[in-house]
């Protein structure tokens, strides 16, 4: 339980790192493309670095209530949903965080997922399905594992994530339309950096057309190893990692559809509410991991 916590915050934050490192690069290769030589590569990465801030804010105070309201999602009080409300507040307790606002989705399809920037607006959002089909103990597993991603801080952890790999494919966009519209070549003419300018250019060329690719294949590897943290995590606040894993076989059994989930919040449900293809490169752009491979995670600690 404590080497996979470890592990899966390790590989995370390299990951996160290495997108980091990525953004610096496409933003100076294409300041310096675009601009003049050097000068304009680092005013490349001052843009690069000026949206990533400004997209972080508006993500980090306003997702939620976005999040929320694509949702179509209502909080309910105590009264309405006794057995959610003491499931949220001892798991709460036993996180060491404050208890989260409690969200119902009108769906019966099962699922999850948590939302708010810091564990002092954190709120966890379920479906009537969930309650309807899960019994104590695998809804204990589910809450802990949407506290873990709270406690973790994921949803601002990422928002930044997704931050950056936007600000990629916006830089990317950007430099395919200067080199569509002749920039490239009127760049050419007049620079005189002579091969090395070249190379500065094929190098643009090339990263505007994968740069998003490889974004988006960081982004979702990084949010895989987010979720096998939050398993290992709600393992280690339940102490008991069968009730997580029952649920994970639930959901993943379940047919129906949840029709307020769509691209853009999936990531956030515990188990993907969209259907995955299968197969090792649909697993690349997978926002989960397979949910054999996290029952036979959760099952061995």
């Amino acid at each position: 339980m404590y080497e996979a916590i470890r592990r899966n915050k390790w590989r995370s934050f390299l990951l996160v790192f290495f997108l980091t490192l990525f953004l610096l690069v496409v933003g100076y290769v294409f300041g310096h493309a675009i601009g003049k030589g050097e000068a304009g590569g680092i005013g490349g990465l001052g843009i690069a670095g000026i949206l990533a801030i400004v997209m972080a804010l508006v993500s980090y105070y306003g997702s939620d209530r976005i999040v929320l309201a694509i949702s179509s999602a209502r909080e309910v009080t105590r009264e309405e949903q006794p057995r959610l409300y003491y499931a949220v507040e001892s798991l709460s307790l036993a996180a060491g965080i404050p208890p989260p606002r409690a969200f119902i989705i009108e769906d019966s399809a099962p699922n999850a997922f948590a939302t708010g920037r810091d564990p002092e607006h954190g709120v966890i959002c379920v479906t009537t399905g969930l309650l309807d089909k899960l019994d104590k103990l695998e809804l204990e597993g589910v809450i802990a594992h949407e506290l873990a991603h709270i406690r973790n801080r994921d949803v601002m952890f990422m928002s930044m994530v997704v931050v950056m790999v936007g600000v990629i494919a916006l830089l990317s966009d950007l430099a395919m339309r200067y080199f569509f519209w002749g920039g490239g070549r009127r760049r050419g003419r007049g620079d005189s950096g002579g091969q090395a300018g070249a190379i500065i250019l094929v190098a643009a060329l090339l990263l505007a057309v994968l740069a998003p690719v490889i974004a988006g294949l960081i982004r979702m590897a990084i949010s895989r190893k987010r979720e096998l943290l939050a398993d290992a995590e709600a393992a280690k606040i339940t102490r008991y990692p069968k009730g997580l894993a029952d649920a994970l076989r639930k959901l993943e059994y379940d047919t129906e559809p949840l029709e307020a989930a769509n691209k853009a919040t999936a990531h956030m449900y515990i188990v993907n509410p969209l259907k995955d293809l299968g197969g090792f490169v649909n697993g690349l752009y997978s926002t989960h991991p397979p949910i054999a491979e996290r029952v036979n995670a959760l099952m061995a600690m």
